[in-house]
């Protein structure tokens, strides 16, 4: 039987988030929504509103045996600016924090030494300001915010 693992990922805007894990070999799905608040069931425009304390994240399915967490936390390094407190480009507010949510000792303990790698190899002039967090209950966006950026790509080349 093949092991399947979860991994949850917060990096600012959660459709980019997800287009950056979807198509790497050893992942099996991603979806949007949010974590880390303390408001029950919120879709996106209470999560925006910033009353809920939630995070945008994608979750993410994989296999470890065709990819490890190590690399999937490469690939959460790498798709945005982890020293930008509760922002990413022209997106702000906490909502759009740079936060791993772990589901295992081990995710922990591997994040907190990446986070640790990170900020001692000099990449960075400021502090990384990543959260490393427990995973929490994981409330799934709407449908039109999944897989967003492929939806989206599908209709401009129908037009």
């Amino acid at each position: 039987m093949t092991s399947v693992s979860l991994a949850t990922f917060g990096a600012g805007c959660f459709w980019g988030t997800e287009a950056a894990f979807q198509r790497l070999s050893g992942v099996i799905s991603t979806s949007v929504g949010y974590m880390g608040g303390h408001f029950d069931n919120p879709c996106y425009l209470d999560v925006l509103s910033r009353i809920t304390g939630h995070a945008e994240v994608a979750q993410v399915e994989y296999m470890p045996a065709q990819i490890s967490y190590a690399a999937l936390l490469d690939v959460f390094w790498q798709c945005h600016d982890p020293t930008s407190l509760n922002r990413q480009g022209a997106d702000r507010g906490d909502q759009y924090r740079s936060v791993i949510f772990y589901h295992t000792p081990e995710q922990q303990a591997l994040a907190e030494q990446s986070k640790a790698a990170l900020a001692r190899s000099g990449k960075y002039e400021q502090a990384i300001v990543t959260q490393i967090k427990p995973a929490s209950t994981y409330w799934l966006a709407s449908e039109e915010h999944q897989q967003y950026f492929g939806k989206r790509a599908a209709l401009k080349s129908k037009g």
